[in-house]
């Protein structure tokens, strides 16, 4: 039997776990995901890079055609927003699951940011359409999502703060007033992801709407802001490792005194917090799993070059060289491992939602980002100095992958859940004991 060309791609091991999980449809979705990719995507990166001006200010203007082009032929095949499941979203959602759509992000991941847009399901606009789906009133729903959905604008997530350790969301200082039928937004934030776009006309912001609330998850909210509200300031993008991710880029935005309809509130006064969970949850695993698909192009990558008749160091080909042979086999093995982990992670989703899978995706969301960035490292230890420059993607791909680090801090959360099982292991190593004392007295 031929084998699903998925299994090129990942691995077979895998695919042999979860083909069973996969319906017709997903199967069909999933092959047609990857032809699109092999034959469509990749061989259109470097046009969308050179389509890309370096001027610092057309650079920000610029809609990128052959991305454009893409998009006309993803949603003639169905290949489009393939992240929102129909179980949890029956009017807006694709017929596929958590676990089937983790195979495709994989997928999309070897294609770098440009492969998710090109099917619409790029961040922040999966996670934003998601909280509209979830949580938006009707009319909210008619004038943003699914102008989303169609891919017709973009959208921004605005919650990270400057001077202000965000990484804690309850630090947040952006005020969020009630002054008559409208709401006030003041504040400073940065890093806001797609905020530098042309397209975009929306932006989600997290801000304080209660701050002398006794209970400190109900101290913010959340409010839908058009991008050309006034006040509305776009200040500079954000670089990485001097990469500014133009046209979308993570800019630093300023809201000045700005006013927005009391029905821009999005499901209700105190209940951000509730919000940017439901948000943070099934988004990570996305990006769990195309970082996953990035360290397996990376590893894809430094096998090419090490098995390059080419490249010879010390008399010998790189690939005769036992460092390189047991990096190339430590980098197979964290990314099978990690693939489970998230897949594990994904399966919980579809059966309790995101609420219910916190501690599958919290373990993913600090493993993965990690492992990425290490098989990039060594893929690039393999290319010597071609691998930090632009010849070659590894050094955009690490700059992504180092970012995702940062962007998620669930190490702590996971180990506070296990310190909570501390009593009842006490109890039953007592239990034991008692139980080993009574089979001794036998002797």
């Amino acid at each position: 039997m031929t084998p699903h060309p998925v299994v090129e791609l990942t691995s077979e091991a895998s695919w042999n776990l979860i083909e069973d999980r996969f319906t017709p449809y997903g199967k069909e979705t999933l092959a047609k995901l990857v032809y699109f990719l092999q034959d469509e995507i990749l061989p259109s990166v470097k046009l969308a890079h050179a389509q890309i001006p370096k001027d610092p200010v057309q650079r920000w203007k610029t809609v990128v055609p052959v991305i454009e082009e893409l998009k006309v032929k993803a949603r003639k095949l169905g290949l489009w927003n393939l992240f929102l499941s129909k179980t949890h979203y029956p009017e807006h959602g694709v017929p596929l699951t958590n676990v089937e759509y983790a195979v495709m992000a994989e997928i999309l991941g070897r294609g770098g940011h440009m492969a998710s847009e090109a099917v619409n399901c790029s961040a922040p606009d999966t996670g934003n359409m998601e909280v509209i789906a979830r949580y938006g009133s009707p009319e909210q729903q008619k004038k943003w999502l699914i102008p989303l959905l169609n891919g017709e604008i973009r959208s921004a997530f605005a919650m990270t703060e400057r001077f202000v350790s965000s990484s804690d969301a309850r630090n947040i200082k952006t005020s969020i007033k009630r002054e008559g039928d409208e709401i006030v937004i003041n504040g400073h934030k940065w890093w806001i992801s797609g905020a530098g776009d042309p397209r975009t006309k929306l932006h989600l912001v997290m801000g304080k709407s209660d701050p002398d609330n006794e209970n400190v998850y109900q101290q913010q909210s959340v409010v839908i802001v058009p991008s050309d509200a006034p006040g509305v300031k776009i200040i500079r993008p954000m670089e990485v490792f001097g990469y500014d991710d133009a046209p979308e880029g993570h800019c630093e935005v300023i809201y000045d005194n700005v006013r927005v309809p009391v029905s821009n509130l999005v499901l209700g006064w105190g209940r951000g917090f509730e919000i940017i969970q439901g948000r943070l949850g099934p988004g990570r695993i996305h990006h769990c799993m195309r970082s996953i698909g990035a360290a397996s192009r990376a590893l894809d990558l430094m096998i090419e070059r090490v098995t390059d008749p080419t490249r010879k160091t010390f008399g010998k080909f790189l690939y005769q060289h036992g460092t390189v042979v047991a990096e190339i086999a430590r980098s197979r093995a964290e990314i099978e491992s990690a693939r489970l982990l998230v897949l594990s992670a994904a399966l919980q989703i579809d059966k309790k939602r995101a609420k219910g899978a916190l501690k599958e995706i919290g373990i993913a969301k600090f493993v993965v980002p990690a492992m990425a960035c290490g098989v990039v490292d060594r893929a690039m230890q393999a290319y010597g100095a071609e691998g930090l420059s632009q010849d070659q993607e590894l050094a955009s791909m690490y700059a992504q992958l180092r970012t995702l680090r940062l962007a998620d801090v669930h190490i702590q959360q996971v180990g506070q859940r296990e310190l909570k099982r501390g009593p009842g292991l006490h109890k039953r190593s007592a239990e034991l004991k008692q139980k080993e004392n009574t089979v001794l007295t036998k002797l």
